[in-house]
């Protein structure tokens, strides 16, 4: 059974910094680009970023290029999220996912970015 337990979220102000987690299992990781997805209040998901097998490649949404980071570390089965700069507009639930549809996705981790 696929499961993916995001974590880091929390209240930020704006030009602050989170890193997001997310622990994966059930699956052969490495073998998997990965994903973040986001989904704001009384917004459809939205597609943030996404990472390679290997690490090697990365893509980011046009909001969110120059700000945010993606990486994983194979060995430990885990995907991580830099957020830096946050904007208001930046407040969502944050999901890791298989897929830039989020599916699958884990439970998400909240982040809120206001003074």
């Amino acid at each position: 059974e696929v499961q993916l337990v995001e974590s880091g979220g929390g209240l930020v102000q704006p030009g602050g910094s989170l890193r997001l987690s997310c622990a994966a299992s059930g699956f052969n990781f490495s073998n998997y680009y990965m994903n973040w997805v986001r989904q704001a209040p009384g917004k459809g998901l939205e597609w943030v970023s996404e990472i390679s097998s290997s690490g090697y490649w990365k893509y980011y949404a046009d909001s969110v290029k120059g700000r945010f980071t993606i990486s994983r570390d194979n060995a430990k089965n885990t995907l991580y999220l830099q957020l830096t700069s946050l904007k208001t507009e930046d407040t969502a639930m944050y999901y890791c996912a298989r897929d830039r549809s989020g599916n699958p996705r884990g439970q998400g981790t909240q982040v809120t970015v206001s003074t």
